[in-house]
């Protein structure tokens, strides 16, 4: 056990690291349930592809409202003392919402406001927890832990949690958002237990939170690897939104895969995002980083063509697990890309900027997907999503060369 223990958090990382990945894991999973779960209650009381897509605006858009101001505020206070109080509030509407489906009052109304409660804790949350790495392990080590997180985050938020999710939505509608409670609060727990380094401002040292949110964005301006990472998440968000707003109706509808199988394409992206993340370092040391991020988005744009063309399981299957090992690639290199170039004293509001493009994209591309599969069915989102990516890679191509390893020491 002990080997297994260093093997997944080596001693010198940290005892800090260790508490910070048990609580991510568990949270991780936490947040896998709902991400089956979530569609499949709003899905139960609506068929409608544009009500469904609401559920997925309502987890996008507080990132886009809030997360500026969350990643000011993560720069400027106790970052343990605000991931513990926004997971202990996403603990109460969970349980809220449990009790909403326990008593049968549980609306589409009472869902999509109870998502977009969940998604603003998340806000504060995750964005906070992201400065956490950089203030526990060395910068050399920072690849090594970010790829620990990822294969927490890929084995128990995608590959097993969905299915779990699924099952016990099965089971029953309540359980599956009762186990999430139960998961944020042990990850507030094993969070608490986490010693930081002295951040933060005395309250005589602020400036307006404006103020604070205006430099986190002139610095993303000012530098060309973190600017090319931000506008290109957001460009490939808008396509990626369209389609996977309405990907419950797709699985469950146009592939006919039902409710778990909805939960088993999730898994199988999980599967390809661990053989991504386990050839990762292979693949780095043949592929420069400009290359690996077209041949990536590349992908990504075949990807959706044929989603947008094939009506087997078994091939939206393949084409998954294509496109879960590219979007874990993706996201290991662009995090730690980002961890090594930012002061510590900016981390929470560049990574904002940073959440502000992934869910603005996201949010533009639902508000779309929906009236698409409306009108059109439901491949209209893909077909839409393969025609506005391939223009996108051709945009952008050639700002991905800023695209590079920050090998100095970060300065502000």
């Amino acid at each position: 056990m002990a080997r297994l223990v260093e093997t997944l958090a080596p001693r010198r990382l940290g005892v800090g690291f260790r508490w910070l990945i048990a609580s991510s894991w568990a949270t991780n999973l936490g947040d896998g349930l709902a991400l089956a779960a979530g569609p499949l209650l709003i899905a139960s009381h609506t068929h409608d592809a544009f009500v469904v897509s609401l559920g997925a605006l309502a987890q996008w858009l507080p990132p886009l409202l809030l997360g500026l101001y969350a990643g000011a505020l993560s720069d400027r206070l106790d970052r343990r003392a605000i991931i513990i109080t926004v997971n202990l509030l996403r603990a109460c509407v969970l349980l809220v919402l449990s009790g909403f489906i326990v008593s049968d009052l549980v609306s589409v109304p009472v869902v999509v406001g109870a998502l977009f409660l969940l998604g603003v804790a998340e806000v504060f949350a995750d964005n906070t927890s992201g400065t956490l790495m950089p203030m526990l392990v060395d910068r050399g080590d920072l690849a090594l832990g970010n790829a620990r997180l990822m294969s927490g985050f890929i084995t128990l938020n995608q590959l097993a949690g969905p299915p779990i999710g699924a099952a016990l939505f099965a089971a029953g509608s309540a359980l599956p958002f009762v186990a999430q409670a139960v998961l944020v609060l042990a990850g507030v727990g094993l969070v608490s237990r986490i010693v930081l380094p002295p951040h933060g401002r005395p309250p005589e040292d602020r400036s307006h939170l404006r103020a604070d949110v205006v430099e986190g964005i002139r610095w993303v301006r000012g530098h060309a690897a973190v600017r090319t990472l931000v506008l290109t998440i957001f460009t490939f968000n808008i396509t990626f939104g369209a389609a996977w707003s309405v990907l419950v109706l797709y699985a469950t509808r146009h592939l006919g895969m039902g409710p778990v199988g909805f939960g088993l394409l999730t898994t199988t992206a999980a599967v390809g995002g661990l053989a991504g993340t386990a050839a990762y370092g292979w693949i780095t040391r043949r592929v420069s980083l400009g290359d690996l991020m077209r041949i990536g988005l590349v992908l990504e744009t075949l990807t959706h063509l044929a989603l947008a063309l094939t009506t087997s399981p078994a091939v939206a299957l393949g084409i998954f697990f294509v496109f879960g090992a590219h979007a874990f690639i993706w996201g290991t290199t662009s995090m730690t890309v980002r961890q090594r170039a930012v002061p510590t004293e900016l981390q929470g509001r560049v990574g904002a900027v940073n959440v502000l493009g992934t869910y603005g994209g996201l949010v533009i591309g639902s508000a779309i997907g929906g009236p698409l599969a409306r009108h059109w069915g439901l491949t209209a989102p893909f077909w839409f999503a393969f025609a506005g990516s391939a223009l996108f890679v051709v945009l952008i191509w050639g700002q991905l060369s800023h695209i590079a390893h920050e090998d100095e020491p970060a300065a502000t």
